[in-house]
C-alpha cells in the first residue's frame, strides 16, 4: 500500500511529466540536428562552389579601356581646374530697432566705419575656373561672368591645396564669360582646348568643377552631349548651349566640359532646375568657341568689341513665314533697321530674312546675333536676305557695338510691331470677319512710329495709301516708299479712320 499510494502521489505524477519532457526535448533536438546538418553542409559547400558565370574577356577589355580613358582624361586634366572664391562686400546703415536709435545706447559707429556709411557685410560664395593661358608667372583663368561680377575679393584655390589672391582681368557679360589672373612661380597646365563645332550630340561630356563647395570640390561627373544650339538661359546671354546629362550643380559654373581626349569643349554654366534648385540632369555649357576670342581680347585689352549689324531681330511666327514665303527656311526677321548702322547702309531693310552669313546657315535669331557679335568690328560679311521670295547678298562693314547707340530708339525703324489679322484675332478684337490690315502689337516709345502717332491697338490698313493685306505688302511697300523719302500710315483707332504724320527717312 505504500508503494502504491507513493507511485499514485502528486509529486511522482509532476517528476514523470518533468522526465518525459526532458526526453523529449533530447529527442526533438537530436531529430533537428539531423535533419538540418546535412543541409548545412550542403548550403556551406554551395557557398564555397565559385560561379559558373564568366565575364567575356573582349566585353572587358573594352570597358577597361574605356575607364582608362576616364581616368587619363582626369588626370590630365583636373590639374588645370581651379576653385574660385568671391567675397562681395557691402554697407548697410546701422539699424533701428522699434524705433529706438541703435547709436544712442551703444555709441556710433561700432564697426569702426568713421565715415558713417553703415556696417560692414561680406558674402563668400564659390565656383569653378579652368586656367587657359601662362605668360611668364601669371597665370590667366577662365570662368564665367556672373561668378566673379561685382565682387570685391577673389582667390584661386588649385588642386593641390594652395591658394592664391586673383585679380579680374575682364569680363563679357554678354556671353557670361570672364578672365581672371594669379601671380605664382608654382608650375601648373593649361588646358587643351578644343573645337566644339565638332561637338555631336551622343560624345562623351565630362564635367569638372567644384559642385556645392568645398566639401566636393574637384568632382568629376560623366554622360553625354544631348543637344547642341540651345539657347535661353540666364538673361541677355547670346550663346547657344551645349547641353549635357553629366551632373552640374551650383558651384560648377566657370568649370570645364570636356570631351574623351582631354579637350575643354564647353564652359559650364546654368542648369535647368525645379523650385529645389538642384540638378535635374539639363545642364548647359558655353561652347569653347564662343570664349576663345574673348580670351584673347581681354588678356590683350581688359574688354571684348563685339560686333554690330544695327537691325532688331526676331523668330517669327509660322504664319508670318507662311505669308512671306519663306516657311520651312532656317533664318531670322529684321523687324526693324537702325538708321544709319551697318545693316541700313548696306542695304538691308525691314522684312528681310536673314539665310545665312558668309555661306553659313542661320539657325535662329539667338545663333544671328551671336554670329554677328563674332565678327570684328571693321571687318565686311555677305549677309543672304530673302526679300519678295527672291534671294539677294549684301554686303555689310561690321561696326563695333555701343550700347548707347543700340539702344537709341530715335534712330529704330519703323519701331512698329504689326501681326496680320487671323480669325482668331478677329474674334478676340470683335472684328468683322472682313476687316483688313495688319494689327500694331507694340509701338517702340521714341521711334518714329511713336512720333507720327501710331499706339498698340492700331489696325494700319494703307501705307502712302496703298493697301495693306499682309505681312509681304507691308514691308514693301514700307520700303519702297521709305525709299522715295516720305511714309504715312493710314490706320482705324476704334471706329475712326486717320492718316498719321509724315515720317522723312
Amino acid at each position: 500500500m505504500d508503494l502504491q499510494k507513493r507511485l499514485s502521489s502528486k509529486s511522482f505524477f509532476i517528476f514523470n511529466l518533468v522526465l518525459l519532457g526532458i526526453i523529449f526535448g533530447f529527442s526533438m533536438a537530436f531529430l533537428s540536428f539531423s535533419c538540418t546538418s546535412p543541409r548545412g553542409g550542403m548550403v556551406a559547400q554551395a557557398q564555397e562552389r565559385p560561379s559558373n558565370v564568366v565575364i567575356p574577356q573582349d566585353a572587358l577589355a573594352v570597358v577597361e579601356g574605356l575607364q582608362t580613358a576616364f581616368n587619363a582624361v582626369s588626370d590630365k586634366v583636373l590639374p588645370s581646374v581651379v576653385e574660385v572664391t568671391t567675397v562681395t562686400v557691402q554697407r548697410r546703415q546701422s539699424q533701428n530697432f522699434n524705433g529706438i536709435p541703435w547709436e544712442f545706447f551703444f555709441g556710433p559707429n561700432r564697426d569702426g566705419n568713421e565715415d558713417g556709411q553703415g556696417q560692414e557685410y561680406r558674402s563668400r560664395s564659390m565656383g569653378s575656373g579652368i586656367i587657359v593661358r601662362h605668360a611668364a608667372d601669371v597665370y590667366y583663368v577662365l570662368t564665367n561672368n556672373h561668378v566673379v561680377e561685382g565682387t570685391t575679393e577673389i582667390v584661386v584655390t588649385t588642386r593641390d591645396g594652395k591658394e592664391y589672391p586673383a585679380e579680374l582681368v575682364g569680363t563679357d557679360s554678354r556671353r557670361d564669360l570672364a578672365v581672371i589672373s594669379f601671380r605664382t612661380s608654382d608650375t601648373f597646365p593649361t588646358a587643351d582646348l578644343g573645337d566644339s563645332d565638332n561637338v555631336r550630340v551622343g560624345d562623351w561630356a565630362i564635367a569638372m568643377g567644384n559642385p556645392l563647395g568645398e566639401q566636393f570640390a574637384f568632382s568629376v561627373t560623366m554622360g553625354i552631349v544631348s543637344a547642341v544650339g540651345r539657347t535661353g538661359g540666364p538673361s541677355g546671354n547670346i550663346n547657344d548651349f551645349i547641353q549635357t546629362d553629366a551632373s552640374i550643380n551650383q558651384g560648377n559654373s566657370g568649370g570645364p566640359l570636356v570631351n574623351i581626349r582631354g579637350e575643354v569643349i564647353g564652359i559650364n554654366t546654368w542648369i535647368a532646375s525645379n523650385a529645389g534648385g538642384g540638378s535635374v540632369g539639363l545642364g548647359f555649357a558655353i561652347p569653347i568657341n564662343n570664349a576663345k576670342r574673348v580670351i584673347d581680347e581681354i588678356i590683350r585689352s581688359g574688354r571684348v568689341s563685339d560686333g554690330w549689324l544695327g537691325v532688331s531681330l526676331t523668330d517669327a511666327n509660322r504664319e508670318t513665314l507662311q505669308a512671306m514665303g519663306v516657311s520651312g527656311v532656317l533664318g531670322s526677321l529684321a523687324v526693324h533697321v537702325f538708321l544709319g548702322s551697318p545693316a541700313d547702309k548696306a542695304g538691308i531693310s525691314p522684312g528681310d530674312y536673314i539665310t545665312q552669313v558668309d555661306g553659313r546657315v542661320v539657325r535662329g535669331t539667338n545663333y544671328l546675333t551671336q554670329m554677328v557679335g563674332n565678327i570684328r568690328p571693321g571687318d565686311s560679311a555677305v549677309f543672304t536676305v530673302v526679300r519678295d521670295g527672291t534671294t539677294r547678298n549684301f554686303t555689310v562693314q561690321i561696326e563695333t557695338r555701343n550700347d548707347t547707340v543700340a539702344s537709341d530708339s530715335a534712330k529704330l525703324w519703323p519701331g512698329v510691331n504689326v501681326v496680320a489679322l487671323t480669325d482668331d484675332i478677329r474674334s478676340t478684337l470683335n472684328l468683322d470677319r472682313n476687316a483688313q490690315g495688319l494689327y500694331v502689337t507694340q509701338v517702340e516709345d521714341g521711334t518714329p512710329g511713336a512720333i507720327v502717332g501710331l499706339r498698340r491697338g492700331d489696325r494700319i490698313t494703307a501705307i502712302n495709301n496703298t493697301q495693306i493685306r499682309d505681312m509681304a505688302s507691308f514691308y514693301r511697300v514700307l520700303r519702297e516708299n521709305a525709299d522715295r523719302g516720305e511714309v504715312w500710315f493710314t490706320y482705324i483707332r476704334g471706329e475712326t479712320t486717320s492718316d498719321s504724320l509724315r515720317f522723312r527717312k
